[in-house]
């Protein structure tokens, strides 16, 4: 079993209904959803294509997928969730745009947010404490080898190596996707998420996320408003 640290809107947002649609999968409730043809993009592919994000759910990352450290357990893990939602503000991604990450298609902040990368580094060192380290196996996937020596020092340290001036904010809607497709998938993806392109995202909530068990789909095991502490003491 695998945890990880995602920023995800609600269920019942726009854009969450909107990603569940898109990439098939509803990442709340594990439900499934038929590939109807787009314009320019038959169903077969459009499955292949967002195979990858829809294991994983609509998410953005903020502490990578990891196994629990020996001594932890899910209940530890927990309370230090909710500790970590309560002690944050919501805040505001400026605006949303659609780019393509090497062979892959997300929705990133148009500009620098500085509110965003301090979420994530926050997230990284909040929950270093009940990450195991990664296998060998693990290690080797990512390839360490062809890594710049930041990011390996990174992969070795935080098991992830983009993280900190190495973290880019992205919510994945695709694999990696051949360079002769890439233009009409992008036609399809400006088209389907047009309601959110080129506005602002609220980022009100964080996400735990849990894998079953190597290579099942991820689900959302609980999702908490930011700032509840300070909404107790207001209240």
């Amino acid at each position: 079993m695998r945890y990880a640290i995602y920023f995800a809107p609600p269920a019942d947002d726009r854009l969450s209904q909107t990603a569940g649609r898109w990439l098939g999968r509803d990442a709340f409730t594990g439900e499934t959803s038929e590939f109807p043809a787009l314009a320019g993009l038959d169903a077969e592919t459009r499955h292949t294509l967002t195979a990858d994000p829809r294991r994983y759910g609509f998410h953005g990352t903020l502490k990578a997928p990891f196994a629990l450290a020996e001594g932890s357990n899910e209940a530890e893990l927990v309370a230090a969730f909710e500790a970590f939602a309560a002690d944050l503000e919501p805040f505001e991604i400026p605006e949303l745009t659609l780019h393509q990450l090497g062979p892959f298609f997300a929705l990133v902040s148009a500009t620098h947010c500085g509110p965003l990368q301090d979420l994530a580094a926050q997230a990284v060192q909040h929950f270093e404490p009940y990450r195991a380290p990664l296998s060998e196996a693990d290690m080797a996937r990512r390839s360490p080898d062809k890594l710049p020596e930041r990011q390996r020092e990174y992969l070795r340290k935080w098991g992830y190596p983009y993280v900190f001036e190495e973290f880019q904010f992205h919510l994945t809607l695709t694999g990696p996707v051949p360079a002769e497709t890439a233009k009409p998938m992008r036609t399809v993806l400006e088209n389907t998420f047009a309601e959110h392109i080129g506005k602002p995202l609220d980022v009100a909530s964080v996400a735990l996320f849990v894998e079953p068990h190597r290579g099942a789909p991820f689900l959302v095991h609980s999702l908490l408003p930011l700032g509840s502490a300070t909404q107790r003491k207001i209240a």
